[in-house]
């Protein structure tokens, strides 16, 4: 027997569920798999050869995959096989090599000699990979992402039955789905944008629902239009980050519900067999039921954005018409949370939702039930900060962190609260704190030397760039990585030549930043190379106009070539954006 054959018979039936539409329909539960949201990503905790690690739950990767760096945190051997695997993401396609897991731990269940593909990019420093189609995919699913919850199902003569079984009195909607191979295991079917049919994957790893490039253009949608609204970038597996924008479209529609005035983010994918990705967001907003057994999809929508864009406005669909006649397979659904885990994982999603009343009630009720939950207490944290409650979300992690001093995600929330207070002497402490108990190739260490730029801490930042860098050889962040360790050694004014090699590697590997630009325009600057500074400033200008630093650098230059009043109208530009600049560069040793 396969491993992926062991994986899928390793959980046992912990339930039967009776269909009322036909006598002989049952659903045995096989596995149901606790979901924490952090922010949009579905997460589940596992244990990796009896270490805690936690996975996104991500429906769009065919395999489960451990990242270079968790692969490293609990020392796992890797080998390229001899035909070679590449994965396909965002960012484009990742070599990907393999690593063996003697035990992992699932929903309690220990599963022995268990393969990982390795490689891809890191988006999360509190997650080490991805349980992708051979682990979600083994059976029916049920996305309960609203309740914290992901069940698997093995039906039985159900054919014909109605499978949302959680839905007894409100109408749900559904639509066809391909039927899965191993080669495209994904859950895919048509929506339609426009009245124009397009083909979409349904991805909980993609924490917002996007538009390829090809299905924008299939749409009709002018991708140099000026109805569009640049929206930075955003990385997956794959060395590249891809350019996103926002449209507006009048009408999208999936099964019986219809959104009118839409907005959708487009990313520049354009080698995927899809023209749209439904990620989390939608998973959240709805409880689904993914029916391979039957090539269905069944789905109702629970409330919240249905396609996130990072504000609070909800936008609804039309209601779905209820069917006549139509009974759900049980009358049975999830159990009302009752224990703290469970409800700190309903206030999570509710939290992810912005519904912070709801959220916050919940953790309340969660701690009340375990007060000396760390965890929890963090997480109630972070949403008292997002809901605007400095003091208790101050008192939260202080909290917290007395009860485990060396939890670095807590750590490292806690110095960028006081760093947003202005509180430095107290964010350099958790700083400092959080770069000692980290693991070398730790993926919060890209943000740890953030924070410790932010702070004007420019030599122990590098550090922490070499650490990161040594680990990632190949994710979608090096450019990010990179840019900011040339800006560390140019605020210093040391190993410019190094510091001139990252900025052009930055510069090789970004989707046309001008960060960059504006950092080896401070590498100019400090070597006396007036011209060479200049023209990156100009460059970086002509891509965003209001980029304060280059305004600056491109005044000190101008003014050192002896341009005086040239130099002091960009300087004046650049303090009208940031007061504060010329305070900064004069630390670094940079003034006219």
């Amino acid at each position: 027997m396969t491993r992926l054959g062991r994986l899928s018979l390793a959980f046992l039936c912990v339930a039967t569920i009776v269909g009322r539409a036909s006598a002989a329909c049952t659903l045995d539960k096989i596995a149901e798999l606790p979901v924490t949201m952090l922010g949009l990503e579905p997460t589940i905790s596992a244990k990796v050869n009896g270490g805690e690690a936690r996975f996104v739950a991500d429906s769009g990767a065919f395999y489960s995959l451990i990242t270079p760096s968790g692969a490293a945190e609990f020392k796992l051997k890797t080998f390229a096989p001899w035909y070679g695997i590449e994965m396909q993401g965002v960012g484009g396609k990742a070599r990907m090599t393999i690593a063996t897991v003697k035990e992992f731990t699932l929903a309690g269940v220990p599963l022995h000699d268990i393969q990982f593909m390795v490689g891809g990019t890191e988006e999360g420093s509190e997650t080490i990979g991805l349980l992708g189609q051979n682990v979600l995919g083994i059976a029916d699913v049920e996305y309960d992402l609203a309740d914290g919850v992901i069940r698997l199902f093995r039906p039985k003569d159900c054919e014909r039955a109605m499978l949302a079984y959680w839905d007894k009195d409100s109408p749900f909607s559904q639509i066809d789905i391909l039927p899965a191979t191993p080669l495209s295991p994904h859950t895919r079917g048509d929506v339609y944008l426009d009245g124009i049919k397009l083909r979409a994957l349904f991805d909980t790893g993609a924490a917002v629902s996007t538009l390829t490039t090809a299905g924008a253009r299939l749409a009709g949608i002018d991708l140099k239009g000026s109805h569009l609204t640049v929206a930075g970038s955003s990385v997956g597996i794959g060395r590249r980050e891809a350019k996103t924008w926002i449209t507006t479209v009048d009408r999208f529609k999936i099964g019986d519900e219809e959104i009118r005035h839409a907005q959708l983010r487009i990313t520049e994918i354009s080698s995927f067999d899809t023209d749209m990705l439904i990620g989390a967001d939608f998973f959240l907003s709805h409880r689904v039921y993914v029916a391979k057994s039957q090539k269905k999809l069944y789905f109702t929508y629970n409330g919240g954005p249905v396609f996130n864009l990072g504000t609070s406005s909800a936008m609804a669909p039309a209601p779905a018409k209820a069917k006549a006649g139509v009974e759900p397979a049980a009358a049975v659904g999830a159990a009302a949370p009752i224990d703290a885990g469970s409800l700190a994982r309903r206030a999570a999603a509710e939290a992810a939702r912005q519904d912070f009343t709801e959220a916050l009630a919940d953790f309340d009720r969660a701690h009340a039930l375990a007060p000396l939950d760390a965890r929890l207490l963090y997480q109630r944290a972070m949403t008292h900060w997002r809901a605007g409650h400095d003091a208790l979300a101050k008192a939260d992690f202080d909290a917290a962190l007395a009860l485990q001093p060396d939890d670095a995600p807590a750590l490292l929330a806690r110095a960028q609260f006081a760093a947003a207070h202005d509180h430095a002497r107290d964010a350099t402490a958790d700083i400092d704190h959080a770069a000692a108990v980290l693991d070398p190739g730790d993926e919060a260490r890209i943000d740890l030397a953030a924070l410790y730029m932010d702070a004007e801490n420019y030599a122990a930042a590098i550090p922490q760039l070499d650490l990161w860098l040594k680990v990632h050889p190949a994710d979608a962040r090096r450019a990010k990585a990179l840019n900011r360790r040339c800006w560390a050694r140019a605020m210093l004014g040391r190993d410019l030549p190094m510091a001139l090699a990252d900025c052009n590697s930055a510069m090789r590997l970004s989707s046309g930043s001008a960060l960059p630009l504006d950092s080896r325009g401070f590498v100019h600057l400090q070597l006396g190379e007036f011209d060479l500074a200049i023209a990156d400033f100009d460059a970086a200008l002509a891509k965003d106009p209001r980029i304060a630093w280059s305004l600056y650098g491109r005044g000190v230059a101008r003014t050192r070539k002896g341009l005086s009043a040239d130099g002091a109208r960009d300087i004046a530009a650049a303090v009208a954006l940031d007061a504060k600049l010329p305070d900064k560069a004069k630390r670094a040793g940079i003034a006219p």
